[in-house]
């Protein structure tokens, strides 16, 4: 067999290593998420991609606040909102395993420190755990707008019964728990005290060394106030139209509802955490049975603290939230250990946050054709 030419062996080596060498992914993200926060005016934004169960990319972008003299990283803090919900949800399930709470008896038999009201909608249904995990308790207040950071500051039994400083109603039962689903924030809030009650606990507490801590957690917490030692490293929020929010965020004492300090890669990781328990590779906080039933449709497509669409290869689990001048959106696939995490310190009412999932979607090749048009 005649040998190529010596001059030509340089060029067939590297043909031959070209073909051999797997595909690299052109990364089209990046031009989105800077795309989008230009021209939508969003001044730091914190990313995590899981991709086969792990953190395939974790990025920040931007800077912490206008002045521009702190650029967003990995580990910069930012307020979850409503994703609050999801990861307080595992808090309480696992209080569930341990025979401390139980997802359908009346939650009264546990609430020491408050009891909801009894009234002509309760008499023959209670409300219960399972009902507050999926909005169907029949509890009121749908959402918290916080506190400013020099307000005075209410008890959580001030804020489950409406009384000063509370800005917020009393949360009641004015339909029949289990008769429709409607969210609420104030559910979260009873639940809230009811862990405290049966723990013994300050709730952040609890949570640390139940949840965040075991899933890796280790940037996130649930302290409200935040500790001045974290204060450092958060972005500060802004209202649309880049209005700063007062004080640089609000203060939540309503914590399981709206009350986590995170970054994207800790909610990846909580979402990975999911993943690999319901594939029987780590229960180290809750069984895989416990997640079936998180990932178990309730009513109206609502699971145990998530939000649920698609079967089998596309079933997706997901939570968006909103505190006053942050937004976040977390969603990951149970079964192909795919997700996504997005975190501004803005209030995103454009659907910003929406075309950069999209693009995360495309690029990553999602299951589901609604996420990938970012519906």
């Amino acid at each position: 067999m005649r040998k190529p030419p010596l001059t030509k062996l340089p060029i067939l080596v590297l043909v031959l290593a070209t073909l051999a060498a797997p595909a690299i992914r052109a990364d089209h993200v990046d031009d989105v998420v800077t795309s989008q926060m230009k021209e939508h005016g969003i001044i730091g934004l914190s990313l995590a991609i899981i991709e086969n169960g792990k953190l395939d990319k974790v990025k920040g972008y931007g800077f912490t606040d206008k002045s521009g003299n702190v650029q967003v990283t990995a580990s910069t803090l930012f307020q979850a909102g409503s994703i609050s919900k999801s990861v307080a949800a595992v808090g309480a399930l696992h209080l569930v395993e341990e025979g401390k709470l139980s997802l359908d008896e009346d939650v009264n038999r546990k609430l020491i420190s408050w009891k909801v009201p009894e009234n002509e909608f309760t008499k023959d249904k209670k409300v219960t755990l399972r009902g507050i995990l999926s909005h169907s308790a029949g509890l009121t207040v749908h959402g918290f707008p916080g506190y400013a950071v020099y307000a005075p500051m209410p008890t959580l039994v001030q804020v489950l019964d409406g009384t000063k400083p509370a800005n917020t109603s009393p949360i009641r039962v004015d339909i029949v728990p289990g008769s429709k689903w409607r969210y609420s924030g104030g559910g979260y809030t009873v639940m809230q005290q009811m862990m405290i009650d049966v723990t013994g606990k300050p709730f952040p507490e609890f949570m640390q060394a139940t949840v965040l801590k075991p899933f890796g957690m280790d940037s996130s917490t649930y302290e409200q106030p935040l500790p001045k030692s974290l204060s450092t490293n958060t972005a500060a929020g802004y209202h649309p139209g880049g209005v700063p929010v007062f004080g640089r965020w609000h203060v939540y004492p309503e914590m399981a509802a709206a009350g986590l300090w995170t970054t994207a890669s800790d909610l990846a990781r909580f979402a990975i955490a999911i993943e690999q328990t319901l594939a029987d590779k780590t229960n180290t906080v809750i069984s895989q049975s416990m997640v079936r039933q998180i990932l178990t449709p309730q009513m109206a497509d609502d699971g145990l603290g998530v939000f649920l669409a698609g079967k089998g290869k596309t079933l997706r689990f997901f939570h968006d939230g909103r505190d006053d001048g942050f937004d976040a959106s977390m969603t990951a696939f149970a079964e192909t250990g795919q997700g996504a995490v997005i975190m501004i310190d803005a209030n995103d009412n454009v659907g910003a946050i929406k075309r950069i999932m999209a693009a995360i979607a495309k690029q990553y090749d999602w299951p589901e054709a609604e996420v990938a048009a970012g519906k």
